[in-house]
């Protein structure tokens, strides 16, 4: 099967999941929170192992209804605090607060409000971005850690609980609650709100549309899988969601981390509201992601890819840290129920074999035809770079003989890094070779038609034998191209640049 057949159906998806969500405004009758688990926009990982869907394709679902909606941001303060960073674009959770602010209002959705979680006035970098979102002309609300969260629900639903926080003023009957990340206190904003509303006689219910893992796919399934590799970091685990089954006996699969507080959920709904309209978390869902998979073999073959991407990014991650390899065996385990390994990925065996082979590192990409094409390390350039010029040439049909780069060209390139710049490794990287390609394409001729290609490199699967420096998995990143390391730096450094 070829490694890139789509497998989701993303305008049925549309159609489908806002129609959900109307019916589910319908059953709450007055105002909706709507807590949005994964990403609402740039979902990498949905379009990773689904196949179609696209990392708008929430986003767009929305906009159908974007006239009777708001956004609320919610950044847990004491992510500010440990600096935390959005791992698939590489920027704080500050600034990936501000650019989805930019991207929803881009869209035309309204955003006027951040929610800052677990707020204490020791954080000095929670206060200074509060500072910052006010002068920038968003209304910030505080909410404080409340002792005994989640199970002391006599404290939580009370003045000193919930009502120790800052009700958020929203103006529309539909609140999407959303996130730069995992972990941020959505579900406790949405609580705090329901039970501000309530205090001010407004009808309001809660909730959640939760991507993954897929309630009505089989636990097994390698997108429900994948979605464990994902959050191996969390230690999250699939399973059957026990209330449903007891409730319906029907099997629905949820996560454990919704099973475990689903009770205490089930009670605060009960004191918010007088009673709790839902008997599972599986009920708590409007996702309709399940419903709109067109093709399954080529979901599941393209969340097994995935797995095995997040094996090697934990691998590297722990060291570059030096940190026990907890993560990486945890996803070892979901391997081993797909019965896949490492070498699963068909880039890997062809960068390990060249490397063997040249005693140097290097790297392979898969383009989307099938065909891998390798790149090697030499005196000239980088193996990531030479791979680059190599698919480039592949996909252009240019003879793969021809240089596209004259070593004359090279050459002074190298001679500012090494002798102005104080670079140690005279070879180009994959941003020098591109913007060396560009200027060289000025005139025309090959260079101009491998420079054509670029576009045609987004969501192929690249592997390279060592750790990738900042530059060049930032090129990898902005290309979309989708890069696997193993755990090896080139030199071996006591210090290295973060």
């Amino acid at each position: 099967m070829s490694p890139f057949q789509v497998g989701f159906d993303a305008e049925r998806y549309i159609q489908l999941q806002s129609q959900h969500i109307a019916q589910r405004r319908e059953q709450i009758g007055g105002k909706l929170y709507l807590e949005m688990g994964g990403k609402l926009f740039d979902d990498m990982h949905a379009s990773r192992v689904l196949p179609g869907f696209t990392p708008d394709n929430k986003i767009r679902m929305l906009e159908a209804i974007r006239d009777e909606l708001e956004i609320v941001v919610v950044v847990n303060a004491k992510d500010l605090q440990r600096q935390k960073v959005r791992a698939d674009l590489g920027i704080s959770y500050e600034d990936d607060a501000l650019r989805l602010v930019d991207v929803f209002r881009d869209r035309g959705f309204l955003v006027e409000n951040v929610v800052l979680t677990q707020f204490d006035e020791n954080n000095a970098p929670a206060k200074e971005f509060r500072r910052r979102l006010e002068k920038l002309g968003l209304v910030v609300s505080r909410h404080r850690s409340i002792a005994g969260y989640p199970a002391d629900t006599e404290r939580i639903v009370s003045p000193q609980g919930f009502g120790r926080n800052q009700y958020v003023q929203t103006s529309r009957d539909l609140i999407v609650v959303t996130a730069p990340g995992p972990g941020s206190g959505k579900l406790a904003t949405c609580l705090s709100q329901i039970y501000h509303e309530h205090q001010r006689g407004v009808n309001a219910g809660y909730a959640k549309f939760e991507t993954f893992p897929i309630w009505n796919l089989p636990l097994d399934h390698p997108v429900n899988l994948a979605y464990e590799a994902a959050t191996a970091d969390l230690d999250d685990v699939n399973m059957i969601d026990p209330f449903h089954l007891a409730t319906y006996g029907k099997q629905t699969v949820n996560y454990n981390r919704d099973v475990e507080v689903f009770p205490l959920l089930k009670v605060m709904l009960e004191k918010l509201l007088g009673q709790c309209p839902y008997q599972s978390p599986t009920d708590m869902g409007v996702n309709m992601v399940g419903k709109c998979i067109s093709n399954d073999e080529a979901c599941r073959e393209a969340a097994k890819q995935e797995v095995v991407r997040r094996y090697y990014k934990a691998l590297v991650e722990e060291r570059r840290s030096d940190s026990e390899p907890l993560e990486s065996e945890r996803i070892a385990l979901v391997m081993a129920k797909l019965g896949i390994s490492k070498q699963y990925r068909p880039v890997v065996k062809p960068a390990l074999s060249l490397a063997q082979q040249t005693n140097a590192p290097a790297s392979a990409i898969e383009l989307h035809d099938g065909t891998i094409i390798t790149g090697k390390t030499s005196a000239l350039l980088g193996c990531s770079a030479a791979m680059l010029l190599n698919a480039l040439k592949y996909l252009a049909g240019i003879d793969p003989q021809v240089q596209l780069l004259a070593p004359s060209s090279i050459e002074p390139i190298q001679t500012l890094k090494t002798e102005h710049l104080g670079s140690l490794n005279p070879r180009l990287h994959t941003d020098e070779v591109l913007i060396a390609l560009s200027v060289s394409a000025s005139t025309g001729g090959p260079a101009r038609a491998a420079l054509d290609q670029l576009r045609n490199l987004r969501g192929c699967d690249v592997h390279t034998t060592t750790i990738l420096g900042s530059v060049d998995e930032g090129i990898f990143r902005n290309l979309d191209i989708r890069v696997t390391c193993e755990p090896k730096y080139q030199v071996k450094r006591l210090y290295r640049k973060r």
